[in-house]
């Protein structure tokens, strides 16, 4: 999973209809953990980002309609990553009932930890997005495996586990493991294209 490619269409094509329960379910399993990690490397503390992820999530409910899908205009991914990006900066600039806006030197650091619009801080949120999405499909198929070829295929390619010693401790030959970690491999290749439309 090298590259992952763009969003679906159809996916994004149904959520602009707010009764699809099952379209926007899809959509918050992948972009909710996404967004509220994105947000948590940014230093945002856990209620504030889940705050700022509500946030980020009702303006794309409420703009979906006029997102271009021109692969020209950009792609959904930096669409959502400029939403969430103003979303932090709108966060950290409102004053909060009660509050007093200061300005002090502990807002105006902890703005400047904020994400620019440089090719960083888009290079962290693709690999919040791509992590997201192996997580959704890994727990989509999972039970499409009995646990011991699941071990071997997680213990090797996730863990970082020798094949060698995790066949000693499965109770597996060296080629089964392989032979697992392909078939688990090639599964969730499938399932994260079927997320991605391509």
């Amino acid at each position: 999973m090298d590259q992952m490619p763009e969003t679906r269409r159809s996916l994004l094509l149904r959520i602009r209809d707010p009764g699809d329960d099952e379209a926007w379910t899809e959509f918050l399993e992948i972009y909710q953990p996404l967004i509220y990690r994105f947000a948590r490397r940014k230093g945002f503390q856990h209620a504030d980002a889940e705050e700022l992820t509500q946030e980020a999530l009702i303006a794309v409910a409420s703009a979906i309609e006029r997102w271009d899908p021109d692969p020209r205009r950009g792609t959904f991914r930096g669409w959502l990553f400029r939403i969430a990006r103003n979303m932090m900066i709108n966060f950290l600039t409102r004053a909060r009932p009660g509050e007093k806006a200061t300005g002090g030197t502990d807002f105006h650091r902890l703005l400047q930890q904020q994400p620019a619009a440089d090719g960083q801080s888009t290079v962290e949120f693709v690999r919040e997005y791509r992590r997201e999405v192996f997580c959704w499909a890994a727990r989509e198929i999972h039970g499409e495996f009995q646990d011991v070829t699941w071990q071997a295929f997680w213990q090797t390619a996730v863990a970082g586990h020798p094949i060698a010693e995790t066949a000693r401790q499965l109770g597996m030959s060296v080629g089964a493991v392989y032979a697992a970690r392909s078939r688990i491999m090639a599964r969730l290749r499938r399932k994260a294209k079927q997320v991605e439309g391509q």
